[in-house]
């Protein structure tokens, strides 16, 4: 696998955020807001844009407290 962060479909994104203990919270406009009890701010995902960027997903994992490993280790075992 060459970057398993790159072209992420907006779908798969919302799965692993699900697969993580988070809940889309409220629409606003052209994004979602999800949440976790254990997280200091609400996470902002583009519903608008897809594939998520690259950068975007890595703030958002650096934000939920998860890693690459953890994202490829979704992609590979479900």
């Amino acid at each position: 696998m060459s970057n398993p962060l790159k072209n992420i479909p907006l779908k798969t994104f919302r799965q692993f955020l699900t697969h993580q203990g988070l809940k889309c919270i409220r629409h606003s406009g052209g994004h979602e807001i999800w949440s976790r009890h254990d997280l200091t701010r609400p996470v902002p995902l583009q519903s608008h844009i897809d594939p998520v960027p690259e950068f975007i997903v890595k703030t958002i994992l650096k934000t939920i407290k998860a890693s690459k490993e953890d994202y490829i280790d979704f992609l590979e075992n479900g």
